[in-house]
């Protein structure tokens, strides 16, 4: 007896495709731009009531928190510089990786490194907003 196999591999729906609503990478950009300058008022909108940051000492901060945080000066960001960044988009969301230096000052210590990081963005109401961001520090 002979057993046939037919696999077929659908992907259309599931393909990378262009990102609506002219998400780029001076989307992304924005969030960046926005926390060297502490601009608690632009960054705000940006991010989903449900955002969440994982830093990359393992610290989780939502929304709030982190919006307090810049606000408070208690952190301050003095170079975000972002390279090697790739954005694939799926539907209405958006997954952005790359390489960042970065330096500022928390709670007092300044602090600096190079990290890996990943960050969701979704698409709704006509508008992107960041849902998650998270680094990870490279040696």
């Amino acid at each position: 007896m002979r057993c046939i196999a037919i696999v077929v591999l659908c992907c259309s729906g599931m393909a990378w495709a262009s990102c609506p609503g002219q998400f780029d990478s001076s989307t992304d950009q924005q969030w960046n731009q926005f926390r060297l300058h502490s601009d608690v008022k632009a960054l705000a909108p940006l991010l989903s009531d449900n955002f969440v940051l994982t830093h990359s000492d393992g610290r989780v901060e939502d929304k709030q928190s982190y919006l307090q945080d810049l606000a408070s000066s208690n952190r301050v960001n003095t170079q975000i510089e972002n390279f090697d960044v790739h954005i694939r988009c799926f539907e209405n969301t958006a997954l952005v990786t790359g390489r960042t230096k970065q330096q500022g000052i928390s709670a007092g210590k300044k602090w600096q490194g190079e990290f890996r990081f990943t960050r969701v963005w979704f698409y709704q109401n006509k508008q992107w907003q960041l849902q998650a961001s998270h680094s990870s520090r490279l040696p």
